[in-house]
């Protein structure tokens, strides 16, 4: 079975930085992306990763400031970053692994419903 096990949500001030973790221990996956939601708001795409090449595609609201990366050494344990700097109060959100055996990267690659698997999710607050 697939497992997806997020760390790293915190509280930082405006202009702090996180990175967060996601460790997959299941099936071996071809792409691995962090979502987001906020509350009252839709989950959006914040980045993906290609695990066998290292591609990478971002949604235009991390303006350079996201670095998502991954190890791919091991297919018994996938691991994807999520490194986020110059923090704003609209990155607070609950940030969600997710993670497909579909092995493309496309246009649609930030879409939620174009992934299987997601993990529970990690809170990152950024207060002024």
């Amino acid at each position: 079975a697939e497992k997806l096990v997020e760390s790293g949500g915190d509280s930082v001030e405006v202009g702090g930085s996180l990175t967060l973790s996601c460790e997959n221990s299941g099936y071996t996956v071809y792409k691995m992306a962090w979502f987001r939601q906020a509350p009252g708001k839709e989950r959006e795409g914040v980045a993906t990763i290609h695990m066998p090449t290292g591609r990478t595609m971002y949604a235009d609201f991390t303006e350079g400031r996201f670095v998502i990366s991954r190890d791919n050494r091991n297919n018994d344990k996938q691991t994807a970053w999520l490194q986020m700097n110059n923090l704003k109060s609209e990155d607070t959100a609950m940030y969600y692994c997710a993670a497909t055996r579909e092995p493309q990267l496309t246009s649609s690659s930030l879409l939620a419903e174009k992934y299987d698997f997601w993990g529970r999710g990690t809170q990152v607050t950024v207060s002024p």
